[in-house]
């Protein structure tokens, strides 16, 4: 029954949540109430207790950590000035004409705003308050329409540079060298969050290939769903390139000195939060009020992670203080498949985990507890995170419990049902999980890259 209370803790969490109380103070609470009870009772060693505030301490030192509001900055204030927005506009009157151009416009926008959010719910609100009235205006499926905007939306999640990959590759960097030291390996490799931004390069213009490739075909076998525009003037192409180009520079830039060694994530982070204010300020939608709201979001968001981050260090420490690690080292072992048969069940578990939890307490919670066990069975950390990273983009996406769903649903017009959106996200959802079984069984789609840039 003792080996049980790990499960339990599990459970209880999981309960807490549901019930609509603070994520962070959930995770912390409910381990400090079972270490409280297993003290009383013998079955819990208070000093393990005392490592929190070195854990605490190592949390806030931890320089990658740096990445993340400054990445939410950069994505606020791109968001905020409305440079986004004159993104989309350009893209969509560039496209109008073509048949479907304004949903394969709302794909493209909605990489480059994925890889510069980096975060579901802000990305899929602002495309939804940007594009869903035009789209719907010119005629489009709203099934189609909704789809759209969810899937690119969820991109977010893998599309580098992405606070998700930021989060999960700090993690996963702590997991491959706990599972290392436990293999023997006291010279342990690394793997960096610019490893798993590279990894996910492919994997993310796979999908947004695929997605295009959908509409394309929709063209052709649906075309009044995806209806041709012809009430748009061209812009200008002084217009255009003003509206185009300084955006995408600027992401290119951020990403591709990642990529090539020129400058660490945290690094490529402040490049990128000062490229967006200095391109705010050139279109002239930098004022105090603009900054304030820009710092005011910014650090809403940040507070969040890093309490989010101390609650589930608190959890993770109570749960290995009662042996969860070992329980959950035990029933992989002993279950039927190897370690083909535990990813497989960690992959299932992590997806229905997406319908309560967001990324950051999965990534702060379930992959510090599983990820040392996988990888000591021998898999590649960039695989595995690469996996994790789009299963919970599908999760995020499936019906009925998806974020991107509820997250749309509360911007979107009363017209559209919720039916329709359900309806929408379905092929989106296939598209995922086809990348996903790809990646599977060829990992190379996400090894290869960094192989080559060696």
């Amino acid at each position: 029954m003792i080996e049980l209370i790990p499960l339990f803790m599990f459970i209880a969490v999981c309960l807490v949540l549901m019930l609509g109380y603070p994520v962070a103070f959930s995770l912390a609470g409910t381990a400090l109430l079972f270490a409280g009870a297993g003290i009383i009772t013998g079955h819990f060693d208070a000093s393990f207790l005392t490592a929190i505030p070195n854990r605490l301490f190592g949390t806030i030192q931890n320089t990658t950590l740096i990445a993340v509001p400054l990445f939410v900055m950069m994505g606020v204030m791109l968001e905020k000035s409305r440079i986004a927005e004159q993104l989309l506009n350009n893209m969509a009157a560039l496209f109008g004409r073509v048949q479907g151009g304004l949903a394969i416009s709302v794909v493209l926008v909605g990489m480059l705003l994925a890889a510069s959010t980096g975060i579901v719910g802000a990305t899929v609100v602002t495309m939804g308050l940007m594009s869903l009235p035009s789209m719907l205006n010119r005629g489009y499926d709203p099934k189609l329409a909704t789809g759209v905007i969810c899937a690119t939306g969820t991109l977010g999640q893998i599309i580098p540079p992405s606070i998700a990959l930021v989060l999960l590759g700090d993690i996963l960097s702590s997991a491959y060298q706990q599972a290392q030291l436990n293999m023997g390996v006291f010279n342990p490799k690394t793997v960096s969050v610019g490893d798993l931004f590279i990894g996910a390069l492919i994997p993310g213009l796979l999908l947004v290939t695929l997605y295009i490739a959908y509409l394309l075909i929709l063209v052709k076998l649906r075309p009044e769903r995806v209806p041709a525009t012809d009430d748009q003037q061209r812009p200008l192409m002084a217009d255009l390139l003003s509206g185009l180009i300084p955006p995408v520079l600027l992401i290119v830039a951020v990403l591709g000195s990642i990529l090539v060694g020129a400058a660490t994530p945290t690094e490529a982070a402040g490049v990128g939060a000062l490229g967006a204010t200095l391109l705010a300020a050139l279109k002239g939608e930098l004022n105090k009020q603009r900054l304030a709201e820009v710092g005011r979001s910014t650090l809403e968001k940040t507070c969040m992670v890093f309490m989010i981050l101390i609650g589930a260090a608190v959890f993770s420490l109570v749960f290995r203080g009662f042996g969860g690690e070992e329980v959950i080292h035990h029933f992989f072992q002993q279950m039927p498949g190897g370690v083909i048969g535990a990813t497989a069940i960690v992959m299932l578990v992590i997806f229905l985990l997406g319908f309560i939890l967001d990324f950051i307490e999965i990534t702060f919670v379930v992959v510090p507890i599983v990820g040392p066990i996988l990888l000591a069975m021998g898999l590649d950390p960039v695989w595995l995170g690469i996996m994790i990273a789009i299963n919970l983009q599908t999760s995020f996406l499936t019906p009925p419990f998806g974020f991107a769903l509820f997250y749309l649903r509360g911007v979107a017009p009363n017209s559209v049902k919720t039916a329709d959106i359900y309806r929408g996200v379905m092929p989106f959802v296939l598209i995922q999980l086809l990348v996903l079984g790809m990646i599977a069984l060829w990992p190379s789609l996400v090894t290869g890259l960094a192989e080559l840039l060696k």
